[in-house]
């Protein structure tokens, strides 16, 4: 007798219920048996041994196991990272029992239950740009860069004056454009820093010709307050800060105000971490505390892994490559790759010639949950996110 079988990869719950329904399991059976179909492995950082041990103890009892650093058991290391390894059926009986446990462990299930309901998925949703509307999750939205600056690294000068940027703009709406994200400050490597008043003399007029004649939904990018309550005030959808609060203390209570989404973008000075995904959704969580202290919605915020900055090309492939491990956090992820150094470096090419890189680089974000990618080749990129749509999402 011959047999055929093959393994099954999945990824969320509607992947195993599409399997379950070519079985012809009933409904009942689907939802006891989807949660031992997800494996997750879940990294926590900086245990004490007693904690570790306790985790260790706790998943081995419930069939799944965690691996902890050697001289954890006799407590000769002062802190040890956990890789847990188990189903989510296992993580649930776990966290139960955590909740009872000491040592801050209680504490820990909250954010291990917190991260397990993200990675089920984000279900499709409006997000309100104050008299606009877009849907994420039905299909990868497509951000234009437009660059009112005379030295960007690819299109530097080209856009810099108003009759010039709106016939861009209305370019990039005609081509499939979901977002227009305008700039006034370079941030190649290199850029010579402007001032908040250069920087507005550089955006508002541009900004204040393309809410009356472009119908998309207006981003500004910029880490200065000053200038985004001036756009917000001029009429501006959604701030862009590519540095996540951090640059401007002033940000955060800014866009708090308006009640606009924000787009918050990993970023540090120098290359050097610990962990890469880690520390990246560390500086994240940082983050997300700040604005929401500040009084801005969770629901509002966007988060960019930031490929370019500081990063190595190496890092930047491993974010990439490792996207989905965003998914931790529940947010929407915003994709900027396009015409990098990245892709510069990885095929030794200039910035007029990396589209087939970026196109790569986007279909592979999309891929790893991507909910926008921001790019300068507008209808190239739309037909390879609608490419990458039809075979990734459902």
């Amino acid at each position: 007798m011959s047999f055929n079988l093959h393994s099954i990869v999945i990824s969320n719950r509607g992947d195993i219920q599409e399997e379950f329904g070519k079985i012809g399991v009933d409904k009942a059976g689907s939802a006891i048996m989807a949660p031992k179909a997800m494996h997750r492995l879940i990294k926590i950082y900086d245990l004490a041994p007693r904690q570790a041990n306790i985790i260790k103890q706790e998943m081995l009892s419930k069939g799944g196991d965690a691996a902890v650093a050697r001289g954890t058991v006799d407590a000769s290391v002062e802190k040890t990272d956990v890789l847990m390894m188990g189903t989510e059926k296992q993580y649930r009986a776990v966290i139960k029992k955590l909740r009872m446990q000491p040592f801050g462990l209680a504490a820990l299930a909250d954010r291990l239950e917190e991260a397990l309901n993200n990675l089920a998925g984000r279900k499709p949703r409006e997000l309100a740009c104050r008299d606009k509307k877009l849907v994420l999750g039905e299909r990868t939205l497509v951000m234009g860069i437009l660059n009112v600056t005379p030295d960007s690294f690819s299109d530097g000068g080209r856009f810099y004056d108003v009759e010039s940027a709106v016939a861009q703009a209305r370019r990039m709406e005609a081509e499939g454009a979901d977002i227009i994200d305008l700039g006034g400050e370079s941030t190649r490597p290199g850029h010579t820093p402007v001032g908040p008043e250069e920087e507005l003399n550089r955006v508002l007029p541009v900004l204040k010709a393309l809410v009356q004649e472009i119908s998309l939904p207006i981003s500004v990018d910029t880490t200065k307050a000053l200038v985004a309550r001036r756009a917000l005030e001029a009429g501006a959808h959604i701030i862009n800060d590519q540095w996540a609060l951090r640059a401007d203390p002033e940000m955060s209570s800014v866009v708090a105000e308006f009640g606009v989404p924000l787009v918050i973008m990993h970023n540090q000075q120098g290359t050097e971490y610990r962990d890469l995904m880690g520390d990246m959704i560390c500086y994240f969580r940082e983050s997300i505390e700040m604005a929401e202290r500040a009084g801005i919605a969770r629901e509002n915020i966007i988060i960019d892994p930031g490929i370019g900055f500081g990063k190595t090309v190496e890092q930047n492939l491993e974010a990439l490559r490792r996207l989905r491990e965003l998914d931790c956090l529940g947010l929407p992820v915003l994709l900027g790759t396009s015409r990098k150094s990245v892709i510069g470096k990885t095929l030794d090419l200039p910035p007029d010639q990396r589209v087939e890189g970026t196109g790569a680089t986007v279909s592979i974000g999309i891929a790893g949950g991507a909910d926008i990618v921001r790019v300068h080749d507008v209808k190239e990129m739309v037909r390879v996110a609608r490419m990458t749509d039809a075979i990734v999402r459902r």
